[in-house]
């Protein structure tokens, strides 16, 4: 197997670079850098306690978590916050939570950037944060010790009070951070060598808690990148160009917009950090006034090189390339899948299709720039603040030092908000008129200027020894490369024939947990879907591909040699060599899927069926292991009702079960969607779809019983916001082939196609 790269594997594990201070004169959160000409550098009150730049304590005894992350409605802060709480011994109800700027600080050497996505969340940082609030207890009895004249070995810490038992003594949170006697400070040794509480003795986590967000974004005090007011501010409103990327403008005729009141300036965009091409900005004094100036722009535009492409050239080019054997780099080259197809008793191929996907989160993009001085001020929800900020610095043609971004709770996010491009107009638009400017893309323009989930064609050739036994299988996966877009060589993985790197983030499930002796993966970079229709990572990322591809091609092996799909994925998930583990608690997953189905031993009315499919989302080496059994029902005229979706999923320790539940319930609806009615299309270079009456995602009334088991080990906590995604399309369309005979190889599964291929 090969030893790619992705940011699992980067994560440090020293626990920090420098000195973990815990001190009562520590710096509070501070929305910019003293080392910068006109940013505030006002230092948090002398009597606060800050025992890590993650988490404070004031002298009320409130407890204020900082997360790193960003929260699209998933609860991560509450979820930081409640892995703090579980070793500080705070009360819940005095936790509360905040978002982390992109201080310098926050760019922590165990966290690592910041950037959310990927599931990655809890599991990485589940064990810095809990040491981080071990730390702070520590030094919390210390102190107390001190102050009752007790040894510290004698106290106990529990709801937000340090007591000792024996005197009866105890101090609150409050009483001891008032004290300012908290000065303990911890090495990086010290802190890996604390000893964390084991699951047996959690009180806190495992605990279905209020979740601290819902509150304020229920009365309104938590605002949305949406909601920002700054004094003076104006707004733009942007003219997306005909073709999605590669378009110049050529002229702006803005004598129509001068006559709509309030209109200030229509601002060409020229943006050298290459997120847009062709948009122009009409700013004026309402968002209203913006619209009616942006509708009376004359635009006149070179549509540049991709103005003819369609998804028809897109698919095309994937053949082509597919076709050609010195094509791509290597993902997996295990074996000789060449020798081993040359003695194969049986060989079966297959070619497997997705559309553009978009992202639609409810909250369109939106992002509010402000220049003060020589700063510049960012207000927009945002994934990955890391590189948003390098963007918007690029934008504006500063130094990233002097960028500001002020992390907003997001409406929705699934992958989209990774990129920045809507800092961009607003950045340009505020250097031009020199006022703050709110840009919010109508929902027309954030569907046509998505950075979409990619087009793909997959072709997968298995062999089968005379035992009906997988010996050999070849799998290619052609797509755009999100990753690669946004030029950070350290997040692509060097490929194992050595011929450069490539983005593992396309590829990423086709190295499964089934044993095969001989097995290629080969990415492929459609250069031209690449160039087209800039792409992004959409919720579930490859394994929504990829895993549509193997599950179905597992399913088509096992009805080939006369097996049960479900008998057949267990006998290669045998956990030999490399599969060592993993294999198992996939196999565990699929047998309690199938058990709560009933699969195997339900009868079911002619035209209905069930189908299994089991996957290790995300990536190998941060996996969740999830099996679905779903259960449809076929119509003559090939119309598909999905009855049920059966999950079960391995996520190692619970930290929130009805989160994680929520989780995996909204994770298979949205895999349902993906499979049964999202296309988005491309026509004349750009996209057709411009609302949600021609995109059309899963509706209210076409969702089916969703049953979920969640498998809590005790484990290492992994993800739960997309491993679901990926097992529903696939479980969906073997459910179909046993309902009425009609495989389908392409996403999203129509009517059509099922009627197509049904069998007499």
């Amino acid at each position: 197997m090969n030893k790619h790269v992705n940011v699992t594997d980067r994560a440090p594990t020293d626990l920090s670079r420098r000195s973990f201070l815990v001190g009562s004169a520590a710096t509070g959160l501070v929305l910019g850098y003293a080392a910068v000409p006109g940013v505030d550098s006002a230092l948090a009150a002398p009597s606060n306690f800050e025992p890590s730049v993650w988490y404070s304590i004031a002298p009320d005894g409130l407890v204020t978590v900082t997360c790193g992350k960003a929260d699209m409605g998933q609860h991560i802060a509450s979820t930081m916050a409640q892995i703090v709480s579980e070793e500080l011994g705070a009360s819940w109800k005095d936790m509360r939570v905040q978002l982390a700027s992109n201080d310098p600080k926050f760019n922590d050497p165990v966290l690592g950037a910041q950037i959310t996505g990927g599931s990655w969340s809890t599991m990485m940082n589940f064990d810095a944060m809990s040491r981080a609030g071990a730390a702070g207890r520590m030094a919390l009895t210390e102190a107390a010790a001190g102050i009752m004249g007790v040894p510290a070995a004698e106290l106990v810490v529990r709801n937000s009070t340090v007591s000792h038992p024996k005197s009866k003594k105890s101090m609150t949170f409050a009483e001891i951070v008032k004290s300012g006697k908290v000065t303990k400070t911890f090495t990086p040794d010290e802190l890996k060598a604390i000893k964390l509480k084991t699951p047996d003795q959690y009180t806190m986590v495992g605990v279905s808690v209020p979740q601290l967000d819902i509150p304020p974004k229920v009365n309104g005090t938590a605002k949305y990148g949406i909601d920002v007011m700054l004094p003076g501010m104006v707004y733009g409103k942007i003219v997306t160009p005909p073709v999605r990327y590669g378009v110049t403008v050529k002229s702006v005729d803005d004598s129509a917009a001068k006559k709509v009141p309030g209109f200030i300036k229509a601002v060409t965009l020229d943006d050298q950090t290459g997120s847009t091409t062709g948009w122009v900005v009409a700013v004026a004094n309402t968002y209203a006034n913006a619209r009616k100036a942006a509708d009376a722009l004359k635009i006149t535009y070179d549509n540049g090189p991709n103005a003819k492409l369609s998804s028809q050239s897109l698919l095309d080019e994937a053949k082509r390339l597919q076709a050609l054997e010195d094509s791509g780099q290597f993902f997996v080259k295990d074996g000789d899948t060449a020798a081993a197809f040359g003695t194969a008793a049986k060989v079966l191929e297959a070619e497997y299709t997705t559309s553009i996907n978009i992202h639609a989160p409810l909250e369109p993009m939106n992002a509010t720039a402000e220049f003060k001085g020589e700063i510049l001020h960012i207000y927009s929800g945002n994934q990955f603040a890391t590189r948003s900020g390098a963007i918007a610095a690029g934008a504006a043609g500063i130094d990233p030092k002097f960028v500001v971004m002020h992390q907003m709770w997001l409406g929705g996010g699934f992958g989209r908000r990774l990129d920045a491009d809507m800092m961009v107009p607003a950045v340009q638009a505020a250097k031009a008129v020199g006022k703050p400017v709110k840009v919010i893309y109508s929902r027309e323009n954030d569907m046509t200027m998505d950075y979409s989930r990619p087009l793909t064609f997959q072709k997968v050739k298995a062999g089968l020894d005379g035992d009906g036994k997988l010996i050999a299988l070849n799998h290619d996966v052609v797509s755009a490369w999100p990753t690669a877009r946004w030029g950070i060589p350290d997040m692509l993985s060097p490929s194992v024939d050595k011929k450069g790197s490539l983005d593992s983030f396309t590829v990423n499930g086709a190295d499964f947990f089934y044993s095969v002796p001989n097995h290629n993966v080969r990415a492929i970079k459609n250069e031209m879907a690449h160039n087209a229709t800039p792409s992004g990572q959409l919720r579930s990322v490859a394994p929504g591909w990829t895993f549509w591809a193997v599950e179905s091609m597992i399913d088509e092996l096992a009805h080939a040699t006369g097996q049960d799909p479900a008998q057949f994925r267990i006998a290669l998930l045998d956990g030999k060599g490399k599969n060592d583990g993993g294999a198992q608690r996939l196999r565990n997953t699929l047998l309690a899927a199938i058990g709560m189905a009933g699969y195997g031993t339900t009868k079911l009315p002619k035209g209905e069926g069930m189908g299994v499919a089991c996957v290790s989302s995300q990536e190998r080496a941060t996996a969740s292991w999830t099996a679905c059994v779903a259960h449809v029902a076929v119509s003559p005229s090939g119309e598909v009702k999905v009855k049920k979706l059966t999950v079960a999923t391995d996520v190692g320790m619970q930290v929130h079960p009805d989160n994680i539940r929520a989780q995996v319930e909204g994770a298979a609806l949205w895999g349902l969607s993906l499979a049964m009615y999202e296309k988005a299309t491309l026509k004349g270079g750009g996209i057709e779809q411009t609302n949600f009456d021609a995109y059309t995602p899963l509706r209210m009334s076409q969702t089916p019983e969703v049953a979920v088991n969640v498998i809590a080990n005790g484990d290492k906590p992994t993800g739960v916001g997309e491993p679901a995604v990926t097992v529903i399309a696939p479980a969906i369309g073997n459910a179909i082939f046993n309902a009425c005979g009609a495989r389908i190889r392409s996403l999203p599964i129509t009517a059509e196609a099922v009627k197509a291929n049904m069998k007499a």
